[in-house]
């Protein structure tokens, strides 16, 4: 196992630099200090073929100009939150309307687009980076400075482990997530509408027109939402159900799991044979199948496309701070924010 460090670019006279972690069977995982951005995960297929799993840019000057949150970290709080604002203890706190009039992803300069100190881990069991972020007070409008951890690590059973951790110093609201686009193809060959999704969720939130939940929590059973018996992504591009065509024929919904704790996913490629398994501690899964990819740039030499990628975006359900039903996302002074996302990749054989 062993880790592999090099300049990627240059970002407000600040050096980008790119880690590739490597395990003894042959998977790696390339990331980046800017954004904690994944760039690459190389896995197997079937026939020992290894190929990239997940979309991203081979220049750097193409993140912050044109990426759509590949692989990067987004915070504070992922999601939107409407109307930009919200109040803690009477006080409102108004955030920046980057998706007018609401606030998406952490605002204009989220995490995703910073740069963050690195630490790298090395040793028998496992390598990967430890990024480090102070976000001040006042940063897009929160309150508090928040102390922000995130650390990737790979270890020899092809697991990529990613935990979450933010300490305030009064406060505020924390919702962490990782917004790499999945595609088990393989350096894009196909699109995501032929990947399969199994977990075990039996309900969903209902989305309004600007894409903010209603605060409506649907049962799944019987619609393009239910994925407990496993449902290729092609039914929600192909369905007419409302919420379906409300976002572009496709998913981009909070699903949420049944069980409170440890939950798992299932993200399937029967061509490759390659199978994602993704176990994490958060109340829901965002499930988003790039239903707004389409453009003029290009993701590793493939034109950019609608279905050309799979986010499943674990984190506490979006727009949670107006809605008290919804699990709470606020953290208190001294507190800590903790979660844990682990992704196992393998590959079943022929017939299997």
């Amino acid at each position: 196992m062993n880790i592999v460090e090099r300049v990627f670019g240059s970002y407000e006279g600040v050096p980008v630099m790119e880690f590739t972690l490597a395990n003894d069977s042959g998977m790696t995982v390339t990331c980046l200090n800017y954004g904690c951005v994944i760039t690459k995960i190389m896995v197997p297929d079937r026939f020992g073929n290894v190929e990239n799993v997940v979309l991203g840019f081979e220049e750097f000057e193409d993140y912050p100009d044109l990426s759509p949150y590949f692989g990067a970290v987004v915070g504070r709080v992922a999601g939107r939150i409407k109307g930009a604002r919200f109040e803690l203890d009477g006080k409102e706190y108004l955030l920046a309307e980057n998706e007018y009039p609401n606030h998406l992803h952490g605002g204009r300069k989220g995490f995703n687009s910073v740069i963050w100190k690195t630490e790298k881990v090395e040793d028998e069991n496992a390598v990967g980076v430890k990024f480090g972020y102070m976000s001040q007070d006042g940063d897009e409008g929160y309150p508090g400075n928040l102390d922000t951890r995130v650390t990737y690590l790979l270890n020899n059973n092809n697991e990529l482990i990613i935990t979450f951790e933010g300490k305030p110093d009064q406060k505020t609201v924390v919702n962490l997530t990782n917004h790499s686009y999945f595609n088990l193809s393989g350096n894009l060959k196909r699109d995501c509408s032929d990947h399969l999704l199994q977990l075990d969720n039996d309900r969903f939130l209902e989305l309004s027109p600007d894409l903010l939940p209603t605060g409506k929590i649907l049962d799944s059973k019987n619609t393009p939402f239910d994925f407990r018996h496993g449902q290729w992504l092609r039914t929600g591009m192909n369905s007419t159900h409302p919420q379906n065509v409300l976002v572009g024929k496709g998913y981009d919904h909070p699903l949420i799991f049944t069980n409170e704790g440890e939950n798992t996913i299932v993200l399937s490629d029967k061509e490759s044979g390659r199978t994602m398994m993704v176990s994490t501690d958060q109340p829901c899964v965002v499930l988003y199948t790039s239903n707004q990819l389409e453009g003029l740039y290009s993701v590793s030499g493939v034109r950019a496309r609608n279905y050309l990628g799979v986010c499943l975006e674990t984190q506490g359900l979006p727009d949670a701070i107006h809605h008290p039903e919804f699990p709470t996302i606020i953290v208190k002074a001294g507190e800590v924010y903790s979660s844990t996302t682990k992704y196992r990749f393998f590959a079943n054989t022929l017939g299997d």
